[in-house]
Parts: C-alpha cells; structure tokens; sequence
C-alpha cells in the first residue's frame, strides 16, 4: 500500500515573537531539491575523522548538503530566542513553544536520521516514527526499541541478529564523533549560534543515551513493572 504524502514529509514551521515565520520540510523518501552548494558541505570541509566516504567519489557531505538551507533560513537568529514550532506530520499538529536552539535540534535530528550520511542510515526508521523534541526516557525507549524490531526483522529475513546491542552502541559512538564534525562545519556557516547550540543539544542527548546503553541503570524499569514480575 503507498503511503500517503502527509506520512513521508515532516513539515517544521517557526514563528518568532516578532511575527516572522520560517517553515523547512524534511522528506522521507522524495529526493531533495538542494540549493546550490556552500563551499562548508563539501566533503573534505571539515570531514569526520571516521567518515567512510572518499572525497575521489563524493564531492559533498550528505548530511550537511541536508543541513544547508535549514541553516541558511535561521543563521540569523540565536539560540536563546522564543518560537513557537508546529510540526505537521501523518495528519497531526504538535506544537511547542521553547527556545530556538531545542527546536533546531528536533529538526536537525530527523534531518540527520534521513540525511544519507553512513552513520546516521540506522537511525531513519526512527525518524519514520518521529517524535518532536522528545527527552531523554523517551529517546531511550525509541532507541531500543526500533533497534531491537530491526534484530527480530533480520531474523524473519535470515539474518544473524545482535541482541546484545553492540552494534547499536557502535552507532551512537560514531554518531557523537558526527556531531562534533557537523558543529565544526556549522560554526563556519551560521552568523548565530542557534543551529551549532541545537547540535549540541543533540549530542548531549546522543551521549545520555549512549551511557544507558554502556551503563543502563533502570532508567526505564518503572514502565516495565508488568514484564519484570515472575509469573
């Protein structure tokens, strides 16, 4: 069954207190309509000590081709201004009115799940099941869950299956090194600081969950009463 175009685009739309509105759509499956390139998304720009993709074959960074007009509508703005962010997605509204830099990270989120960067390709069925600025209990319980769907899917596939989430721990680990890469490159790009503190801001998220997984805690033990009780 195709999927309705409201399940494959993820509309983000800012309005500031002085009434201007900015909106940036991130698309699922439909190539993207790029703008003319910035010299900072080319690959050899900064490019991720871990990065797998030889600058001799790609010219461009993939996630920050991605990140380029997004950055460019809100470099003007900083990271401490209010807005109020509707995201329209599958038929819903969310809407939250917070900081610039926590809704630039939501954003920049998905735009990076989807972007095509090597690193961040696992993460895209999460970005299918995107939750808007979600916190860090949550960001878990996705985390796991999508990973661990994907093990059982790979079973029903043939595939051997990584149950004990080593691969998942690879993944955020190299998922920091690209954040850090990506916030070299923005510094270079963004006249204020919103789009580099909303990285951050993800990456403080990504380190949180990558410490549940090398040290889980119980952080979501209480939501799991029910499955921990011996039958």
């Amino acid at each position: 069954m195709p999927l309705a175009p409201t399940d494959t685009l993820i509309s983000y739309h800012f309005t500031f207190t002085d009434g201007e509105s900015i909106e940036h759509a991130v698309a699922l499956e439909a190539i993207r309509e790029l703008p003319e390139a910035a010299a900072w998304t080319r690959l050899d720009f900064h490019q991720c000590p871990h990065c797998p993709l030889s600058t001799s074959e790609v010219q461009r960074c993939p996630f920050a081709e991605a990140l380029q007009q997004p950055v460019d509508m809100l470099s003007t703005h900083a990271s401490f201004e209010p807005v109020t962010v509707l995201v329209c997605w599958r038929g819903r509204k969310i809407s939250q009115y917070t900081t610039l830099q926590r809704a630039a990270g939501s954003l920049l989120g998905v735009i990076g799940a989807t972007s095509g960067c090597p690193h961040t390709r696992l993460l895209k069925a999460m970005a299918w099941f995107h939750q808007p600025f979600s916190g860090s209990d949550e960001t878990l319980f996705r985390v796991l869950g999508s990973y661990l769907l994907g093990q059982y899917l790979r079973t029903r596939h043939g595939l051997e299956a990584d149950w004990d989430l080593a691969g998942l721990r690879e993944v955020y680990r190299n998922l920091r090194q690209v954040n850090l890469g990506m916030a070299q490159r923005l510094r270079a790009a963004a006249e204020q600081d919103s789009s580099v503190n909303g990285l951050i801001l993800l990456d403080l998220l990504a380190a949180d969950t990558l410490h549940s997984l090398d040290q889980y805690d119980g952080e979501l033990d209480r939501f799991f009463a029910e499955y921990l009780q011996v039958p």
